[in-house]
């Protein structure tokens, strides 16, 4: 009996992103090592996550983002076949998905240029918990509307219960945290303005 291969085919989004990940490396001249320095991730995670080996997490893109100087969302968008429209329509709003940790994020409102606020829908899986060590631009301004489930959001050790039509509003200087807080999936939007 013949056991089918892998498909080794790196996922298209992820071959882009993993690019992108390369010049913006390149961009400063820094070094893998240099780079794992800086973000406090190994060499081979960062290589594998640049030849798009490995789909890279929710926390390894924080940590990248941070040290590139942009959001989450502003990295995925330079990874776009095309620049969003002014209007985006449901079925074009990219989705992202980290499926170590049971994170999809859909970008509402992609990053666009000349403004500096943008939405972000997240979806937690029952036992999900995310935590990021820094936020990608220090001071960026959070909110939090959770439109179904529970997130317990932590941010500078306080952790915030948010059950449906809560909403947290903070500035982000530190470590967050997101945690799906009940037995049900949680779905929140999640307002993001550049300081």
């Amino acid at each position: 009996m013949k056991h089918a291969e892998a498909d080794t085919t790196p996922d298209p989004v992820d071959a882009r992103l993993g690019a992108r990940l390369a010049e913006l490396r390149a961009e400063r001249g820094w070094s893998l090592g240099e780079l794992a320095e800086r973000t406090g991730v190994s060499k081979s995670t960062l290589s594998r996550a640049e030849r798009a080996e490995i789909s890279p997490t929710a926390s390894l893109l924080n940590r990248l983002c941070a040290v590139h100087g942009r959001t989450m969302s502003q990295l995925l968008s330079e990874v776009e076949t095309e620049r969003p429209p002014l209007l985006v329509r449901a079925a074009e709003q990219p989705v992202w998905e980290d499926r170590a940790s049971g994170f999809v994020r859909r970008s509402v409102s992609p990053p666009h240029s000349g403004l500096r606020g943008e939405l972000v829908e997240g979806r937690l899986a029952p036992g999900s918990d995310i935590a990021y060590d820094r936020p990608p631009v220090p001071g960026l301004e959070q909110h939090i509307w959770v439109l179904e489930g529970a997130l317990a959001m932590t941010a500078q050790d306080v952790e915030h219960r948010l059950d449906a039509g809560d909403c947290l509003r903070l500035r982000v200087w530190g470590p967050t945290r997101f945690r799906c807080a009940g037995p049900e999936p949680v779905r929140y939007v999640l307002a993001v303005v550049l300081p």
